[in-house]
């Protein structure tokens, strides 16, 4: 699911791209066993284990420990429409098994990323700067105006996050029809009241 944000980035040809190909949005210590390529049908059965694996660590927080227990955010069968539709991408390692992705759908002239997980193993490594930066390329391309998000508003790895990439907080007062409704669908579905809210980088 870049302060200033650098949406240009080098792309192979095949469509995979190693840490090393992405120097703004990796850390020093990004494991290059690692590499960002497009999903592909395949994935689409794997991509809910990698987000059930990266939701154990909501067990840290009482108020939100049931998500480590809960149903992935996206189905198989979304996964498999972004993967049709080009807005899905995988963070695979040495053997080509997905440790991580990135899945989102076109809002209009927007980009709005449904989920981004990592799995434990491969954390803090600079695999989800690296999906969101192919994420920005793509977006970028295309041609889209921005890229939007849901996501915890008080939660350390979750919006924080997002702001060191540049996201802007979207505030409940801004008539963000779109967002804003989502915010509240969310909730409403029993997140806590007041835990959720709207990001934008606009590019």
């Amino acid at each position: 699911m870049d302060g200033l944000f650098l949406c240009g980035i080098a792309c192979k040809t095949d469509n995979m791209s190693s840490f090393s190909d992405l120097p703004d949005f990796t850390n020093p210590s990004s494991d290059r066993s690692y590499h960002v390529r497009m999903g592909r049908p395949p994935d689409a059965s794997l991509l809910p284990e990698v987000e059930r694996a990266a939701a154990e660590i909501f067990r840290q927080l009482p108020q939100l420990a049931f998500l480590a227990d809960d149903e992935p955010a996206v189905s198989e069968t979304k996964h498999l429409a972004c993967i049709k539709a080009g807005t899905c991408w995988v963070a695979a390692d040495r053997e080509d098994q997905p440790v991580g992705f990135l899945s989102a759908e076109s809002q209009g002239r927007d980009l709005h990323i449904l989920e981004v997980s990592v799995k434990p193993v491969a954390q803090g490594r600079g695999v989800g700067r690296a999906l969101i930066a192919a994420a920005c390329h793509f977006a970028s391309e295309h041609t889209y105006q921005r890229i939007t998000l849901t996501t915890f508003l008080n939660v350390p790895w979750n919006r924080p996050f997002y702001e060191k990439l540049g996201f802007r907080l979207v505030e409940r007062s801004e008539p963000e029809c779109r967002l804003q409704s989502l915010v509240h669908e969310e909730e409403a579905s029993g997140l806590p009241v007041g835990s959720r809210c709207a990001m934008q980088l606009v590019l």
